[in-house]
């Protein structure tokens, strides 16, 4: 991470970030660590640091549900691992025209900076700019200060590089794997409010549908939605429509 005492090159991120930003996500980092008797071994050439780093994955709870008090919800783990299976259920239109492995990959690494910064919603009061440079400045410490000495820094720079690409969305496989996270997104939404027997009114999430970009993820949206709808009746309910809840 750049505002050690000690800089180290940032090959993914010019200029450098001024001072005071990124002495803020040192500040998290800490509080992070603090809270949890943690402590990472840095620069080493072994991998156990960042083996050990991954079970902030699986032990943070994703934010967004924890605001409907579902005590018991998914990790963050949990999301990104069914994600990476929903990529390889890809149909011939998509498989025929990207690296779905690569998409794979992606899906399994993309919220990694979130075992540090946490899983920030859009209900937080955080800008996007703000959440992107704590994230960065996330996948640079993993990648370069736990990751730079193992085997030639090779791994950290492949983790490193899924995770920009599915930042920036410029290829077709972020595209993909974007529209991946918002159906994982629908599909728990769906299973929370089974799980409630509708007592638990989880729609305002619906609206992720409409800006899926796949024409082939769209219909899957499209089903879970029918889903939902179907769900809701059987508890004697009528669901609402994405268009009468406040954008989340």
């Amino acid at each position: 991470m750049v505002c050690h005492e000690q800089a180290i090159a940032r090959p993914y991120a010019t200029p450098l970030l001024p001072l005071m930003p990124c002495i803020r996500t040192l500040l998290i980092y800490l509080k992070v660590l603090s809270e949890n008797a943690l402590k990472y071994a840095e620069n080493t050439d072994s991998p156990l640091p960042f083996f050990h780093l991954l079970e902030r994955l699986k032990t943070t709870k994703r934010a967004g549900w924890q605001r409907f008090k579902i005590g018991d919800g998914e990790s963050i783990s949990d999301h990104m691992y069914r994600m990476s299976i929903l990529t390889m259920m890809a149909p011939a239109s998509i498989s025929s025209k990207l690296d779905i492995a690569r998409c794979c990959r992606m899906a399994v690494v993309h919220d990694m900076a979130e075992a540090l910064v946490g899983d920030i919603t859009p209900v937080d009061g955080i800008s996007k700019e703000e959440k992107s440079r704590r994230e960065t400045e996330t996948m640079d410490y993993i990648c370069t200060n736990l990751l730079g000495k193992f085997n030639g820094g090779l791994n950290g720079q492949d983790i490193r590089a899924l995770w920009q690409e599915y930042e920036d969305s410029k290829t077709a496989e972020s595209h993909f794997v974007h529209d991946i996270d918002k159906i994982e997104l629908l599909v728990q939404m769906v299973e929370y409010e089974r799980e409630s027997k509708c007592e638990r009114d989880l729609g305002e999430f619906q609206w992720v549908a409409d800006v899926i970009k796949s024409e082939e993820v769209k219909a899957w949206a499209q089903q879970i939605i029918r889903e939902r709808e179907q769900l809701w009746s059987d508890a004697g309910k009528i669901a609402k429509p994405a268009s009468a809840y406040k954008k989340s």
